[in-house]
């Protein structure tokens, strides 16, 4: 994929977009797969991760969103499609079995964010998956708060997509 923002049916969660992060990896996993063991993965550093950014929510007075009690491991055969179907606490925007997924993050003050999953066929069975995060800035807070947590978004999109790739 040469640019992942030219991809027609995305085009829109781009438009007026602040951030554009993209990772890549390949896999043998289908896209349900795929979604599911990423979506997963949460060692004990992430939940970590998440307890410390409730901190910062704090201090900028941001939107608290409750947590979920436990984090689930998923199944593919629970990963939704449908548009408006929750996903963990993700909101499923555009789907299409096989090709891609996207959801929104729940509603908040300091900025709207989507993460997709696009899945581009290569040769003898193997897909290169592109995880994208894509983030609009909706208040002042909205930078300040990601550009607090990028380096650690980073890290666990990183390692999403690494457990997404495993054989599951």
């Amino acid at each position: 994929m040469d640019d992942i923002r030219q991809f027609k049916e995305w085009q829109r969660f781009f438009q007026g977009a602040d951030v554009v992060d993209v990772k890549t990896i390949e896999s043998r996993n289908d896209l349900r797969t795929f979604v599911a063991a990423s979506f997963s993965y949460h060692p004990w550093w992430v939940v970590m991760l998440y307890r410390i950014r409730t901190l910062i929510v704090c201090v900028l007075g941001l939107v608290k969103h409750e947590a979920p009690e436990q984090l689930p491991d998923l199944k593919p055969a629970q990963i939704p499609f449908a548009p408006g179907e929750k996903a963990i606490f993700f909101t499923v925007r555009l789907a299409k079995e096989g090709h891609y997924w996207i959801a929104e993050t729940p509603p908040d003050k300091h900025l709207k964010a989507y993460v997709g999953i696009l899945a581009e066929p290569l040769t003898s069975g193997l897909k290169r998956y592109y995880l994208v995060t894509i983030v609009h800035y909706l208040h002042w807070t909205g930078p300040v708060y990601f550009n607090l947590i990028r380096p650690f978004h980073h890290l666990v999109v990183g390692c999403m997509a690494r457990a997404g790739a495993r054989d599951y």
